[in-house]
């Protein structure tokens, strides 16, 4: 019989359902919030163990097989020694993707219907019908620049509103196996992008945009992808949409483009600094949306209920001698 540790706040459905699974038996912690000691007489004979944070104290896990943490990124896991000790490990991708493919959606309709210029006339008492307010999405060309998660998701909002979709892609699009979805979101087959660009074809890919939204993670190679070059390229009708890391747009190159008018406007939900100062430049563009790294959290509604289900349908596949949803490789743990 396996032996689950959880070190995560309940959602009693799913933990109902996994107290009758007969290979396993499953013992919780009340969880901190943050990464800390535990006992380790908890620790030992532990196969299985679902959290954030790992405990400090981890190396007590002598029968560790597999763990699952409730984030997307997993930097806690680095040092842990995972692969040398043959020790598997999944992320929580696409837990967030469906409400960062909706702040997507509702940024392209804010920005292309100016609701922050109506929302000021509302607040001065100002009539104002001019044609700006009045315009739609439909036939616009949305440029997706990562095609992972986040990417399908939007494509999947998108297309029904009658909007064209670009991708830029390292490696094309396809089918992805073993990685969490939605039920009825996103893009597992990889049919939906009207047109796909490869590395490379970045200027034509940016040239025939209304709207590019950034969708791939923050790397040592992708940190500053997006400067003077990047934002040139694209129409100055285009809006630039960045629910994905702040630095991977060039923050001066940013700024000049908006001051000079190369583009028409940003949303920006992730930034430069955290919290942005008040005195930063970004907060005052009539043409800017910013909002606090909201598109996606752990105080989702629907958080803890997908986070569940990934771990639940984990477990069985892990009993099943199964490939795990979002199993991070060697190099990545490393």
């Amino acid at each position: 019989m396996k032996q689950i540790l959880i070190d995560m706040p309940p959602y009693a459905p799913a933990l109902e359902r996994l107290r009758t699974v007969r290979e396993a038996a499953v013992a919780t912690v009340a969880p901190a919030g943050a990464t800390r000691e535990l006992p380790a007489d908890l620790l030992r004979n532990k196969h299985v163990l679902f959290c954030t944070y790992p405990p400090t104290n981890f190396r007590e896990m002598d029968a560790i097989e597999f763990v699952q943490i409730s984030s997307v990124g997993y930097s806690q896991l680095y040092g842990l020694g995972l692969p040398e000790r043959g020790v598997r490990a999944c992320n929580a991708r696409g837990v967030f993707d469906v409400t960062i493919a909706e702040w997507n959606l509702a940024m392209m309709v804010n920005l292309a219907r100016d609701l922050r210029g109506m929302i000021r006339n509302q607040e001065h008492g100002i009539w104002d019908r001019s044609a700006r307010f009045q315009t739609e999405v439909r036939g616009r060309v949305v440029g997706i620049w990562g095609y992972g998660g986040i990417g399908r998701a939007t494509a999947r909002l998108v297309k029904p509103l009658g909007m064209t979709v670009h991708v830029l892609s390292r490696s094309g699009v396809g089918p992805r196996e073993n990685t969490y979805c939605v039920p009825g979101a996103g893009d597992p087959e990889g049919s939906l992008p009207d047109r796909v660009f490869l590395v490379g074809q970045e200027p034509d890919f940016l040239a025939g945009l209304d709207f590019l939204i950034l969708a791939m993670p923050l790397t040592p190679s992708t940190t500053g992808l997006i400067g003077e070059r990047e934002l040139r390229a694209l129409p100055t009708t285009a809006f630039v949409l960045n629910p994905a890391r702040g630095p991977l747009i060039q923050e001066a190159a940013l700024l000049k483009a908006l001051r000079e008018g190369w583009i028409a406007g940003a949303a920006l939900d992730t930034h430069y600094y955290y919290p942005m100062p008040a005195d930063h430049p970004l907060w005052r563009f009539p043409n800017v949306i910013m909002t606090p790294h909201i598109s996606g959290s752990d105080q989702s509604p629907r958080f803890l209920e997908r986070v569940w289900d990934i771990f639940l349908q984990n477990v069985d596949r892990y009993l099943a001698g199964e490939p795990l949803l979002n199993e991070l490789t060697p190099a990545e743990l490393g």
